[in-house]
């Protein structure tokens, strides 16, 4: 069992263990020694998003890496993939971003990725978190090897490249009005950057960050504020980013949003007509809909699910050589052209495909129908009730219940007591049965004795 590491770095409430100063600097010295192979300078790539604790924890970690020994670069606020971009792109040997993605300023993160710019290993982050328990003294760095820190003052530039050339060549978005909201967070000056450089007129909400504002009632977790303002420009499309742009959802012209598994069914039947679709499936998590899997299917393409987190997405795809994976939530994993999710690439090729169609994103983004689905948590203290025997009684009933038209997926939050229950089935009263039937046992379970 990890003590710092979750599904995605280690996250927490700043100031607060384990998002504190003294952690940051011992993870930086851990994570610092553990990428220290031969006899070369060694580097680290360190980027953030707009969060004002960006500023404490960036000094922390620089402080640990430069006593392991390792050279820092500074790239500021940048998307989550343009941190992997670059590690990969500078040779880095290895990259940081701090961020708590989507959750509020409060809260703040640290995920990293190896040299290949892929997110670490279980073993790697494991082999960390022992460096960091240990006494590292004897191992930091001699005076005269202490590492340097510098900035890479044209990062924004090149990740804006590496975004535009997702496209196909030739490919403008001249005579759209996209309405871009960049969640106050990392992707504030790229992401609308290069929407206007490759042509289109750009209407910019939540590209203000302050610090304390970033997915304020802004982004991708709260896309009602990009449906209105679509509506309001009359624009071709909307285009909500988190906060540190590794997810994406989409508004169409009529106002109404297109969620991750209607992006991925996009992209895939896309791909999949260009030639394009490598290895046959798709990868989602649990939590795609059954609408997503039996569309794929009249496509003879397969869906290969996984426990959620980007990062199973990312795991099952290398295994299977698949190149196109994502969640329902938006994070949409295309390795064409990212080693990790990367909305603004997302959203190039949803435009891609409009552009080709010539017709608007309401006629052209929706294409399948969603199967009912509902999400309850239950909350409990103490030890999590989902392997008491009255639970597991009844999973087995509601299951029985769904009698195979219909999914059952029951799951602990990992950073909160709680237990998610969803339900999906082609008839709504059924599915409001087996949450109702699951959840009542649940809530017994988690009573305090």
């Amino acid at each position: 069992m990890k003590r710092f590491f979750g599904t995605d770095g280690i996250r927490g409430t700043a100031n607060t263990a384990p998002m504190t100063v003294e952690i940051a600097q011992k993870l930086g010295q851990a994570a610092g020694l553990h990428f220290r192979r031969g006899d070369h300078r060694h580097s680290v790539l360190l980027g953030k998003d707009t969060r004002l604790s960006g500023y404490m924890i960036e000094s922390a970690l620089v402080s640990g890496f430069l006593s392991a020994g390792m050279d820092v670069t500074l790239v500021g606020p940048l998307p989550t993939p343009a941190i992997a971009m670059l590690t990969r792109s500078l040779r880095a040997d290895l990259g940081v971003m701090i961020s708590a993605s989507h959750n509020p300023y409060g809260d703040n993160g640290i995920k990293l990725f190896g040299p290949d710019g892929f997110k670490l290993s279980d073993r790697d982050e494991s082999e960390i978190e022992a460096l960091m328990e240990a006494d590292l003294s004897a191992h930091l760095a001699a005076p005269d090897q202490i590492g340097r820190a510098s900035r890479l003052n044209d990062a924004a530039g090149r990740y804006v490249e590496n975004a535009k050339a997702s496209l196909p060549r030739g490919l403008r978005l001249d005579g759209m009005r996209i309405v871009i909201d960049c969640a106050n967070g990392s992707a504030y000056r790229v992401a609308p950057t290069a929407l206007w450089e490759l042509g289109a007129e750009v209407i910019r909400i939540g590209c203000d960050p302050n610090g304390v504002n970033i997915n304020d009632r802004c982004g991708s977790t709260h896309a009602q504020t990009l449906c209105a303002a679509v509506l309001e420009h009359k624009a071709d499309l909307g285009i909500a980013l988190d906060g540190d742009a590794d997810r994406v959802l989409i508004a169409d012209e009529t106002g109404h949003l297109v969620d991750g598994d209607q992006i991925l069914a996009l992209i895939a039947q896309s791909w999949m007509r260009e030639g394009r679709l490598v290895g046959g499936s798709v990868v989602a998590t649990v939590m795609s809909n059954m609408g997503l899997e039996r569309f794929l299917a009249t496509l003879g393409i397969g869906l290969e699910r996984t426990a959620v987190g980007d990062r199973y997405v990312v795991e099952r795809m290398r295994e299977l050589g698949a190149n196109v994976g994502g969640e329902q939530s938006g994070h949409m994993v295309l390795t064409d052209f990212a080693t990790t999710g990367d909305g603004l690439v997302a959203a190039l090729q949803v435009l891609a495909v409009l552009i080709g169609a010539g017709r608007p994103a309401s006629e052209v983004c929706r294409l399948f129908r969603p199967f009912p689905q509902l999400l309850r948590n239950v909350r409990y203290q103490g030890a999590c009730p989902l392997d008491t025997p009255a639970v597991r009684q009844r999973q087995q009933d509601v299951e029985r219940r769904l009698a195979g038209n219909g999914r059952l997926v029951l799951r602990r939050s990992g950073t909160e007591p709680l237990v998610r229950v969803m339900v999906e089935a082609e008839d709504m009263a059924l599915v409001d049965e087996a949450v109702s039937m699951m959840c009542d046992v649940l809530e017994q379970a988690a009573l305090p004795a």
